[in-house]
């Protein structure tokens, strides 16, 4: 009789969560909502309780907390008994883009499917953000995108604030993206997977795959990309009947005459991840295929992305440890990357033929693929990239207190930050901003800085009681250098965090400056002779008399030396710091 109970039990728990999710209801063709997502994963939870856990973290910009489904199989939530267990850490992230929501709905049953068939990993916890743009996933439409076949509705890209959160891991303009790196730094995933939607050409596939780019990652974690988890990943899916394909980045019109790898810079999720030395993955299902389809080829690669990171889970977790220690004692940094267009590998490629015809609208030649006439042929793949630009790191930075926004991004991404007890007097390099380009329009909120070129000059700088020192000899370098070094894509300068320093705060009234100036030409012949120099090379400036006093003027200790200069020191030489 125990028996039986304990069996009735048993299947009435299991029968209890055996309902479909939204998706499945609708016959496959609807998408969850998002208080519909988070519903079905927090009655998961209650009824799996013993290996899930729906936890919540921060806030997003639309006044609720971001969620994460844990799963795992000895029921420990815990972060640090987890770590001490020495199992890897699986996280998907979905619905940054609430309008490609495949991995929303596949995820649901996933972790429906993992946990009734008792088939959770041993080695692997998983990791699930139900829907990371929450406010997107709110302004619900059917019109969005125009060239998406389904599902009958789905959100929007732009968030409450209208940022696209994929633009948004470095500047952090967004709650959401705290939230996420919140999550993120607690649980450093050793692989992580961010679910999309593609747009662009037509071809046989359902399913391409960005992973982080090979030549950027650490070159262990680089080896093991390359040789284990993309073979594998390809072999395992075509077997599923779900060929992989790169992402279908063309370099002309068509992919016929070939593709390009994708470098993702820290402002994408993967890109993010790469700093923390996280092999990232952003897969992209294509966007006209038909929607059970794109969900189901999403549900089979996260099924084995989970198959892999189980089976690899040591070698995994040896890469990421490995990786780690080689970053903080890593000397020279890339901060920017090309494209190197004379090598290339040459790929089977499935797609339709491309073909023109008079557009109805205009009248026009226009472009149409012919689902009629599928082709195989060999085309050329171009990823390989090389270093652009590379640095040689500095002892320490040393980052006045005022600038408190670059501080807390630097600890929530735990980097260890110290401050001074007291005043002192540092000689640091200093970089001087001489040359930099800035977008015409803005972008994602920002006017983004470019091509930024700098000039290091050696001073002696005060600094003050709680200003504060980064050392650069930790696992989070990657971070530090490429968000602290303006010349890097995604730094912090770039994205406008120091554009105070760009203004010129002081100046002079020319009839009294005058004076000034003809007092400072005869202590200082150098000065004189420095003038004469220039007006003998730039004869405008021998018909300005306001240009010579500007020239005057800015060779003399009248003029602010904080003018274009970046406020973070580097520390470049070995000198022991009074700092808690």
């Amino acid at each position: 009789m125990r028996v039986y109970f304990l069996l009735s039990l048993i299947c009435t728990t299991m029968t209890a969560f055996a309902q479909l999710t939204p998706y499945e209801a609708s016959q496959k063709k609807a998408t969850a909502t998002y208080s519909e997502a988070i519903a079905y994963y927090q009655k998961l939870a209650t009824t799996f309780d013993k290996q899930a856990k729906l936890m919540t973290y921060g806030q997003t910009d639309f006044g609720k907390p971001l969620h994460l489904l844990v799963l795992n199989r000895d029921g420990i939530f815990d972060v640090a008994k987890i770590k001490q267990a020495d199992k890897r850490v699986l996280l998907i992230n979905n619905g940054i883009h609430p309008g490609e929501p495949e991995g929303i709905d596949a995820c649901m049953m996933l972790a429906r499917d993992l946990l009734k068939q008792g088939q959770l990993p041993k080695d692997v916890v998983i990791c699930i953000i139900p829907v990371y743009n929450i406010d997107g996933s709110f302004n619900r439409t059917s019109t969005s995108r125009a060239n998406q076949n389904g599902p009958l509705a789905y959100g929007f890209r732009g968030n409450g604030k209208n940022y696209d959160l994929n633009r948004d891991f470095i500047k952090t303009d967004s709650k959401n993206s705290a939230a996420f790196q919140q999550i993120f730094n607690a649980w450093q995933p050793e692989i992580f997977v961010d679910t999309h939607t593609s747009n662009g050409a037509d071809y046989q596939y359902t399913m391409t795959l960005i992973p982080t780019q090979k030549d950027k990652l650490n070159p262990t974690l680089s080896n093991y990309l390359t040789q284990t988890m993309l073979p594998y990943l390809y072999q395992e899916m075509k077997e599923k009947g779900f060929e992989l394909i790169p992402y279908v980045n063309s370099v002309k019109e068509t992919p016929d005459n070939g593709i390009s790898g994708f470098m993702e810079s820290p402002r994408y999720s993967t890109g993010y991840a790469a700093l923390h030395n996280t092999i990232g993955f952003m897969p992209e299902t294509h966007m006209l295929k038909p929607y059970d389809q794109r969900v189901e080829s999403t549900y089979k690669l996260l099924e084995t992305y989970i198959a892999l990171v189980e089976r690899d889970a040591k070698t995994i977790g040896e890469n990421k440890k490995k990786a780690d220690a080689e970053t903080a004692s890593k000397t020279t940094f890339t901060l920017d990357w090309k494209l190197n267009r004379d090598q290339f590998d040459e790929i089977e490629f499935k797609g339709y033929a491309a073909k023109y015809k008079p557009s109805e609208v205009s009248g026009l030649e226009r472009l149409y693929y012919d689902r009629n006439e599928p082709y195989t042929k060999t085309i050329k793949q171009w990823n390989n990239f090389e270093p652009a630009l590379t640095i040689e790191k500095p002892i320490a930075y040393v980052i006045p207190k005022a600038w408190s926004q670059v501080v807390q991004l630097l600890k929530l991404n735990n980097v260890k930050v110290s401050q001074f007890k007291k005043d002192v007097k540092l000689a640091l390099e200093m970089y001087y901003i001489i040359d930099f380009k800035t977008a015409q329009k803005p972008f994602e909120g920002h006017y983004l800085h470019s091509a930024v070129k700098v000039e290091p000059k050696q001073q002696n700088i005060q600094c003050y009681a709680g200003d504060y020192v980064v050392y650069v000899n930790q696992k989070t370098n990657r971070y530090i250098v490429e968000t602290l070094e303006p010349q890097a894509p995604d730094s912090f300068f770039n994205w406008n965090f120091f554009d105070s320093i760009l203004g010129q705060k002081e100046h002079f009234s020319s009839y009294i400056f005058e004076d000034t100036a003809a007092q400072l030409l005869k202590d200082n012949p150098s000065l004189k002779q420095k003038l004469e120099a220039e007006k003998a090379k730039n004869s405008e400036l021998s018909k300005s008399a306001y240009a010579q006093l500007e020239f005057i003027y800015k060779n003399s200790d009248y003029f602010e030396p904080t003018f274009m200069r970046y406020p973070i020191g580097r520390l470049v030489k070995e000198i022991e710091l009074d700092i808690k």
